[in-house]
């Protein structure tokens, strides 16, 4: 038998949380002194004492977790528990640092106020293209709902024209337009630009879109350098320009990737915004 203060030293806990498990009966001494009430422990307790603190750092509450262990979990189970929450806590880091760069990227367009300038802005003609299209809606055009939808939507189409045998012939390009169900949703329609020998609205032939895209008779364009999570500064750019040059939007920007390295810090993307005279 292990005093109370033994099996919390061998187990890496304190007393005090013991006598909290006691209390729950989520953890119960295996004997208690009836004169004393000192609680002694065996141990092979610490086989569920190990098993209550993964599940709590999991995140689950004392309850559930009593539930569980209830339920006789073994080794393996709890095993593949852990790896899920551990892929659970990866994503949520991931998110986290996208959410942070967000915030500093628009943090940098606030420190820039009353100081930007448009002379990057060049207002052309965007020519007609043919592109291998693919599309998927986002609930809105916050970025934090883009990225999920945006990747691997592109990587879908890239992995769909490789196994139909069709090569790219450019940079791949974005486009957005409203969803039809409304509520701020928008749709996202990927591509990336194909030879005049694939036809048109072959669809079915290849498990894609074959679009072409029509020309932006006259669109305000800039080169944003970096990752598209901070591309505010860059689109805010374009905004004022708009606003000071007699211009008015037109619809959503596009996106032509110039540059997509591994590393999106080094991306190089033109954004494209259709504009008309006010």
């Amino acid at each position: 038998m292990l005093t109370i203060g033994d099996f919390a030293k061998h187990g890496r806990v304190s007393v005090r949380m013991l006598r909290h498990y006691d209390a729950i009966g989520l953890l119960r001494p295996a004997r208690v002194d009836p004169v004393s009430g000192y609680r002694f422990y065996e141990a092979a307790q610490l086989a569920r004492l190990n098993r209550v603190i993964a599940l709590k750092e999991l995140g689950f509450t004392l309850q559930q977790v009593r539930a569980v262990l209830d339920e006789e979990v073994d080794a393996a189970e709890l095993r593949g528990m852990l790896r899920l929450r551990r892929a659970e806590l990866a994503a949520a880091i991931a998110a986290d640092a996208r959410r942070l760069a967000r915030v500093e990227a628009r943090l940098r367009t606030i420190e820039s106020e009353g100081t930007m300038s448009a002379h990057d802005v060049v207002v052309k003609r965007v020519p007609s293209v043919r592109v291998a299209e693919l599309s998927a809606v986002a609930a809105s055009y916050q970025p934090e709902d883009i990225g999920p939808v945006i990747g691997p939507l592109f990587a879908e189409l890239c992995r769909r024209l490789e196994a139909a045998g069709v090569a790219g012939a450019g940079p791949s390009v974005a486009r957005y337009e409203d969803a039809p169900e409304g509520g701020g949703a928008v749709l996202i329609r990927v591509g990336v630009p194909v030879g005049p020998g694939v036809p048109a609205g072959a669809a079915g032939a290849y498990h894609f879109d074959i679009v072409d895209l029509p020309p932006i008779e006259r669109a305000a364009t800039v080169v944003h350098r970096g990752s598209m999570d901070e591309a505010m500064g860059s689109f805010q750019e374009l905004a004022h320009f708009v606003d000071a040059n007699g211009y008015r939007s037109a619809g959503y920007a596009r996106e032509l990737y110039l540059e997509c390295p591994d590393d999106p810090a080094h991306w190089v993307t033109e954004l494209q915004e259709p504009v008309e005279p006010r």
